[in-house]
Parts: structure tokens; sequence; C-alpha cells
């Protein structure tokens, strides 16, 4: 299916957007205008962008409905300062409740149900419940467009951060990824977790470069059961393996003596093999057996 997005209507690219490009992030942004009003209300067109300077952005877009601004902006044009607060799972509801579109000069913070902390360098108060929270400045406010839809980018410098201490990792040097259910906002109503049931790690090569999936062996690169993810998990060592003759494994001594007759069958049992291996992340037994596959 191709889909010409210049002719959708703003309300229809919204939606194939937004169920595209997910999970994205939700900022819990706190802001306050020039009377003291606080505004409380999440947007999940928002990210990290630079770490040095430490720089968050992220936008409150025109409505698509009928085209007025939100009061964030509006209040961060006033006040150039905002909390962002990460939302968590046990939040959610909550979060969902703020983003209701009250009229200007209601609490949100009440209305949610959250409690005001006390900032220790900007003026809006931050989310006592949030586990993660940034005191930011605006530094630039860049508007994508007058019309429906239309991002309205807020650049953001993080001065300070506070983090829950239940959340940190043994030695309390950073944060543990299973110990806070992060929330991540979809398309229509839908919005994912992560926790230590979905999580999962993928080594990178930072010093080192891979070998790349065209350096592989042809009989592995257009094997028929390995996947992409598969071969991209073989390329990812930074120099072609070699047979370890200290390398026994039964299961592979059995392939090899059942299916020595028929060279093709063989070879799907030993990738198949492999392709369990590797869905262990076990990378280095699944290229031994690969290896002692191109050997027989």
């Amino acid at each position: 299916m191709q889909i010409d997005i210049q002719k959708l209507t703003p309300a229809q690219r919204q939606a194939w957007l937004q169920h595209a490009i997910a999970p994205r992030p939700i900022a819990l942004a706190s802001t306050i205008d020039k009377e003291g009003n606080v505004n409380l209300s999440p947007f999940s067109f928002f990210n990290l962008f630079s770490s040095n300077p430490p720089i968050v952005i992220f936008s409150p877009a025109r409505r698509v409905r009928d085209n007025t601004t939100k009061h964030t902006l509006e209040n961060v044009i006033e006040v150039a300062e905002v909390g962002i607060n990460i939302c968590d799972y046990d939040m959610v509801q909550q979060v969902s409740l703020s983003s209701c579109e009250y009229p200007k000069g209601v609490d949100e913070f009440a209305k949610a149900g959250f409690t005001k902390q006390v900032s220790s360098i900007i003026k809006p108060p931050l989310v006592k419940e949030a586990k993660i929270k940034l005191e930011c400045k605006v530094i630039e406010i860049k508007s994508l467009g007058e019309n429906k839809g239309a991002g309205q980018l807020i650049i953001a410098e993080v001065l300070m951060m506070h983090v829950d201490e239940n959340i940190l990792n043994e030695d309390g040097s950073n944060i543990d990824q299973t110990k806070i259910n992060l929330i991540a906002r979809l398309g229509g109503d839908w919005y994912s977790q992560t926790n230590a049931a979905n999580m999962f790690k993928v080594p990178k090569p930072n010093s080192q470069l891979g070998i790349g999936v065209d350096a592989l062996p042809q009989s592995i690169r257009q094997s028929k059961l390995l996947s992409g993810n598969d071969l991209g998990m073989l390329a990812n060592v930074s120099e072609m393996p070699i047979i370890n003759p200290a390398f026994d494994d039964e299961k592979m001594r059995h392939i090899v003596q059942y299916f020595a007759i028929n060279p093709i069958a063989m070879e799907n049992e030993i990738h198949q093999y492999a392709k369990e291996k590797l869905a262990l992340n076990k990378v280095e037994e699944a290229w031994q057996i690969l290896l002692m596959g191109d050997g027989v």
C-alpha cells in the first residue's frame, strides 16, 4: 500500500503517522504563566536530542481540530521554563486524565490527582509521583507552521535531574532499566510499557566494527532459515570466527551422523540449530555449529 501523505487531511495524516512512528516517550510538561497559573499536560512528540549540551525537545502542536495553540506553548512564551516529568506505568491513567483540555486557569495537578513538588531551580512545580524529573530552561521555540497540526518545537536545556533512588542500579551509578516501567504512546488509544519481560539487549559494536552481512559465507548469507536478525547477530563480530577444536556438541554430532547422506537436509538442520542458539543470544555457539556444518 502506498500513501500520498500530501493528499490526506490533517487528521488523517496525524492518525497514519502516530500509528506508524511509535512507541514515543511521553513528557508530562509542567509550566507556569506570568500570573503564576500552573499547567500540566503530556506530549508524546518528545525526545532527547543532545547530551552536551543536554537538550530535550517536545512539541505542543497546533490542534488539528481547530488550529488553536495549547496552554503549554503559551506559558513557556511567558515564562521560559518547563518541568519534564517522565511517565511510567504507575501513573499512566493520571497522565491520560491530565491531557483533558481544561479551560485556562484550571489546575491539572488537582484534576489528575498529582502532587506539586517545588523545583530546585525553575518556577514551574514538578510532579512528585514521577520517578524521574527534569528541570529545564527553554532556549528556543521554533514554529514549523501555522496550519492545523503544525509542530511548535520547544527546545529546552536540562539544568537539574531528580531520580528516585528506588530505581537505581545496585551501585547507584545509573538507572536500572528493569526497575522503571516506562510507558510510551502509540496510535489511537494505544500505549506500551517497558518491563523486564519485554526488554532485551542488542550488543552494539563501539571500538570494533562488525564484519557485516556481506562478509558472511554464501551458504549462511543465503540461508532459507536464518532471518535478517539472525544474520545481523552473526555479522556483529569483529573478525571471522574459526573452528574451535575444543567445541563439542552432542546434538550437532547427532545431526551430522543422522543426515550425512542428505547434505541439503543436514544444512537445514544445522541452520535451524544455529537459529535456536541465536534466539538464546549464544552467538559463539551458533558460529561454531555453522562452521562445523561447513566443514562436514
